[in-house]
């Protein structure tokens, strides 16, 4: 037999095995959830969001701006791309062993063997003779295969199964995490933005209220009012001085956790941002049918595929009761000559089988087997929940983006009441109508009223964005090659 025919022999070994899978057969559970949204809150837009990238979604440049950094330099997202690499190679480790491992070798020794009877004399390679002994020389290369084993049951088959699945996982993981720093880069932007406008409101509140006081001032000191009314204006002076510090310590705040978000450094030239009120694009995303969401989410993703690992685990676990047959096997030349070496009569091989047959254990396979199918339970479980957690964002977000436009509306003719309450009370006062603590009321609600206009506009943007991630979003595949087979 020829090194061809060792091959042949070991080839048709390995295409043998994997007769059996043990493993459950993976199906998706059906989803323990409504068939369909709420009618009220049914989907009317045509874009879909996983069709759609940030930088299309988000029309602030500043914003876009500073997606990109984040996409590009966040430390987490970057831990999140590794694993990715870490599960591709511990995929590829366990695939492996599903085929033989072939070693090439090659060895010489030359050896001094003594002699007890003295008929010859060995000689050295410098010519130096030893009585009493003989001294030969030893070539041989070859190829061997070291213990491999068929893999009649599937256990390793589905140990490689369970590896791949969890690579799966992991790049849906990283997809799930690109996804959320989206939403915290975005949601964290519109607070700052949100912010910035409250401080304006405050500093013009401030100026407005420190002028009301110096006419206050001036009407005492005239004898035209009493002190009440100073001390009222006064009053609503300092409460615009403390919301203008609380909003500036807010703003620190949220510099400070973008910086973070993005990477460690905000970029330089930003460019010019926009206000609450240009946030808007004006699509509306399609929230299609709940089979969609299950297809497209990158967590839902995620859960079934460990769900699939683990009925892949229960495969290998169960192949385990079952005798494991190994192969060794080689294959080489052998002559006492280099020169000879690779000659036709030097060829020589060897190929045997072992079988381990599980005995005793102590139990140790059965509560394997019972771990791995508790694992499956679990993951069952995990999937589920996962399920109902994104449906119910989708909902949560779907609701807000009708009930938080009504709110802004109402809002908006909310504060323009109260603009024309404020300017009647304070033409009151100057007329002598009315006292000062009405003028004190029609600002504070007008103030009120203002705040939770900038509030609730930013809300919406906010919930915009948490529907665009809830629906898939566009892109966040991981940066890498890796592709599983």
């Amino acid at each position: 037999m020829r090194l061809t025919s060792f091959f042949t022999l070991a080839a048709s070994a390995v295409l043998i095995t994997g007769c059996v899978n043990l493993a459950p057969e993976h199906t998706r559970p059906e989803p323990a959830v409504g068939p369909a949204f709420e009618a009220l809150l049914a989907p009317d837009g045509t874009a879909v969001a996983a069709e759609i990238p940030y930088d299309q979604w988000f029309v602030d440049p500043q914003l876009v701006t500073l997606l990109g950094t984040a996409v590009e330099s966040n430390r987490d997202l970057m831990a999140a791309t590794a694993r990715i690499e870490q599960a591709r190679a511990r995929y590829r480790i366990q695939d492996a062993r599903r085929l033989p491992e072939v070693v090439a070798n090659g060895s010489a020794t030359r050896t001094r063997q003594a002699l007890t009877d003295g008929t010859a004399l060995g000689q050295a390679g410098d010519g130096q003779q030893f009585p009493n002994s003989i001294t030969f020389n030893r070539f041989q290369v070859g190829v061997g295969v070291s213990a491999f084993e068929l893999d009649f049951w599937g256990r390793i088959a589905n140990l490689s199964e369970a590896a791949r699945a969890e690579y799966l996982a992991t790049i849906a993981a990283q997809r799930a995490f690109y996804l959320s720093l989206v939403a915290d880069v975005a949601t964290t932007y519109y607070e700052i933005v949100e912010t910035r406008e409250q401080i304006a409101l405050a500093e013009a509140t401030a100026e407005s209220r420190s002028e009301a006081l110096r006419i206050a001032r001036l009407r005492l000191d005239q004898g035209v009012t009493s002190a009440l009314p100073y001390r009222q204006a006064e009053t609503l002076l300092t409460q615009a001085q403390q919301q203008l510090s609380s909003e500036r310590l807010a703003l620190a705040q949220l510099r400070n956790q973008l910086t973070v978000l993005v990477g460690g450094r905000l970029p330089e030239n930003l460019p010019e941002g926009y206000d609450l009120a240009r946030q808007g694009n004006g699509r509306r995303l399609d929230a299609s049918v709940p089979s969609t969401v299950l297809l497209v989410r990158p967590d839902i993703i995620a859960a079934e595929e460990q769900l699939r690992s683990a009925r892949a685990n229960i495969g290998a676990a169960r192949a385990a009761f079952f005798p494991s047959i190994s192969l060794t096997g080689n294959a080489g030349l052998t002559s006492n000559d280099l020169g000879g070496l690779f000659g036709p009569d030097g060829f020589g091989w060897t190929f045997g089988p072992s079988i381990s047959l599980p005995i005793f254990d102590a139990g140790a396979r059965r509560a394997d087997l019972d771990l791995a199918q508790a694992l499956e339970v679990e993951q069952v479980a995990n999937y589920d929940r996962t399920v109902q957690t994104a449906f119910r964002e989708v909902a949560d977000a779907l609701a807000g983006r009708v009930y938080l436009t009504e709110q802004i509306d109402t809002l908006e003719r909310a504060v323009a009441a109260q603009e024309r309450i404020a300017r009647i009370a304070r033409l009151r006062y100057r007329e002598g109508v009315a006292d000062y603590l009405e003028v004190l009321d029609a600002e504070r609600n007008l103030f009120s009223a203002r705040q939770q206009l900038l509030t609730t506009r930013r809300a919406a943007l906010q919930n915009s964005a948490t529907l665009y991630v809830a629906l898939g979003g566009g892109e966040g595949a991981a940066r890498t090659d890796a592709q599983a087979d």
